[in-house]
């Protein structure tokens, strides 16, 4: 499988340290944010070849593509103007293929088993064609929560509310089936963004994988020092897995 990583965000709450770093190469312990994603895509040989757009401190995201010991299986494309995140995936269609994809946006630290998140795909029930992962958040209020029903699929979305009915978040990690490319293309637009212009169209059609084992997404200061203090460097992604640096 394929794996579209969302990484051209200004990342305007983490300023001022994304004054000089892009928001997918803050470091973590050290370790750039991508490479823990690079880890966890590649390690288990679930993923394939992995996609990244660029488009604010473009040249250092090359950079560090250019050194990382995955490079070899990761694809570079810029956008001069972001198209959103729906309208990123359609702009890349042809990268795809005719098979489903992980979209992930990479803004998020994260752990979870990818492969059966693949498989939670594959036994979906009829006519999903969607399956989100989600976390329980310690801030719903501040996150895009799901409401499901007995069988894990939603029914309902509320983006950042002030009441969220509970904490089961959506943890912008997604596959998707071919078919909904066709919806981002039917809106006649450029600009088209997942969790306002896609996901509503899709209630009742959007299966779920809880991830119980870590996920946090670090667009603040705040969160990104939470992140430092949960996630010892002894437990870094994929790091059994990662290839010798050359």
């Amino acid at each position: 499988m394929k794996c579209m990583l969302l990484a051209a965000g200004l990342g305007t709450r983490l300023r001022p340290l994304t004054e000089t770093v892009p928001k997918c190469l803050v470091p973590i312990h050290g370790k750039p944010l991508m490479e823990y994603w690079f880890d966890l895509l590649f390690g288990d040989g679930a993923v394939e070849r992995v996609l990244v757009n660029t488009s604010y401190l473009a040249e250092a995201v090359r950079a560090h593509v250019a050194v990382s010991p995955w490079r070899s299986r990761v694809d570079l494309v810029h956008e001069d103007e972001l198209l959103g995140t729906g309208g990123t995936l359609l702009r890349n269609r042809d990268w795809f293929g005719n098979e489903a994809f992980i979209v992930a946006h990479g803004d998020n630290l994260t752990r979870f088993d990818v492969r059966a998140f693949i498989e939670r795909h594959r036994i979906r029930p009829a006519g999903v064609e969607i399956t989100m992962m989600t976390f329980r958040t310690d801030d719903p209020r501040s996150c895009g929560i799901v409401e499901i029903d007995e069988n894990g699929i939603v029914q309902a979305f509320h983006e950042k509310v002030s009441n969220p009915p509970g904490n089961n978040a959506n943890a912008a990690v997604y596959i998707f089936e071919q078919s909904v490319l066709d919806v981002i293309q039917d809106f006649g637009k450029e600009f088209v963004d997942i969790s306002t212009d896609v996901l509503p169209k899709y209630m009742g059609k959007i299966g779920i994988f809880l991830n119980d084992v870590y996920h946090r997404d670090i667009g603040t200061l705040e969160s990104l020092s939470a992140a430092e203090r949960e996630y010892g460097c002894e437990t870094g992604l994929g790091e059994k897995n990662a290839p010798e640096r050359v």
